[in-house]
């Protein structure tokens, strides 16, 4: 409702055809990664990454994304950056399928060293009150899949800045990793936006939870879907980890179980369906195009136990 310009958006949930809706609210950043669009010059992807860190948390409770804002801050003003970021912006929410109704922009002189900007960003979404996520029938023997990430999303930059220095890299030399690019190309790829996939996942019915893996990686993430007494068994192996993750944790010396509650480590999102559903969900998220793999299970566990226990995590990833 409305246009730009006002104190505040307008959105008018009655014409979004809810019946009984509960809203449910996020707000991310994108973190370090900044550094890397600040220094290299490149900030049309970044706000994809705003948009998508706070999108998929909310599509994890069932929420569709109605609209979003944004808040960029810096020392003064660069237009043409700003404007890059805020193109980004609204790809992320074309994307998303959500309205860009509103955000602030704020000149701190001093705040920030020249050229410096922080961005966050703020998302609103509904679902009826009977389409909540996660379902309180989550149950031992539940299959657990994996839906894979476009890299390495929004997490762990600083350790990956760390990496690139301690070898005396710059994000503008050539990656080992896919001829014809540079490191700036790895890095910058945008946070995957998983709302289209999910939300027609969620129509089938099927879908008992939804979890999206950010900082902390699976072992901290997907716990926070489980009910007390259960812990996931996941099988490490059981999925193609993108080169990026297998080259940082060569090149950073970097434990297997580091890496694993750091980095998605090539799973953005996962989602927890009845063994007989799994057909159901994963064509769902197929036809959406996301490439799933059967990952691991639900399973009883003590309450002092690992809520995610990584089968063989050393050698599937270092074989």
């Amino acid at each position: 409702m409305g246009g730009l310009g006002g104190f505040g958006g307008l959105f008018d949930l009655k014409a979004a055809g809810f019946e009984d809706p509960i809203l449910v609210a996020a707000t991310d950043g994108v973190g370090t990664k900044l550094k890397i669009a600040i220094e290299t010059g490149r900030h049309d992807t970044v706000g994809i990454d705003l948009v998508a860190m706070c999108v998929n948390d909310l599509v994890v409770q069932g929420a569709e994304p109605l609209f979003f804002l944004d808040y960029y801050a810096t020392g003064a003003l660069n237009p043409a950056a700003a404007a890059s970021v805020v193109d980004g912006i609204a790809e992320g929410c074309r994307l998303a399928g959500c309205a860009l109704i509103g955000g602030e922009t704020a000149e701190m002189p001093g705040m920030y060293a020249k050229g410096d900007y922080d961005l966050a960003g703020f998302a609103v979404g509904a679902t009826e009150r009977n389409g909540l996520l996660p379902r309180t029938d989550i149950a031992p023997g539940d299959l657990i899949l994996g839906i894979a990430s476009s890299g390495l999303h929004s997490n762990g930059f600083s350790l990956v800045r760390r990496v690139l220095a301690g070898l005396e890299s710059e994000f503008t030399d050539p990656s080992p990793l896919t001829p014809g690019t540079i490191w700036a190309d790895e890095l910058l790829t945008p946070t995957r936006i998983y709302v289209r996939a999910c939300l027609a996942a969620l129509k089938t019915g099927k879908l008992k939870g939804l979890a999206h893996i950010t900082g902390g990686g699976l072992p901290e993430n997907v716990p926070r879907i489980l009910l007390d007494g259960m812990v996931a068994r996941i099988n490490p192996g059981a999925w193609d980890m993108p080169p990026i993750f297998r080259w940082l944790m060569d090149e950073g010396d970097i434990a297997a179980a580091e890496m694993a509650r750091a980095f998605n480590c090539g799973i953005g999102m996962i989602a927890i369906v009845n063994g007989d559903d799994a057909g159901a969900v994963s064509g769902a998220l197929r036809d959406a195009g996301e490439t799933v793999w059967e990952i691991g299970t639900v399973e009883d566990g003590p309450d002092h136990a690992d809520r995610v226990v990584l089968d063989g995590l050393e050698s599937a990833w270092r074989g």
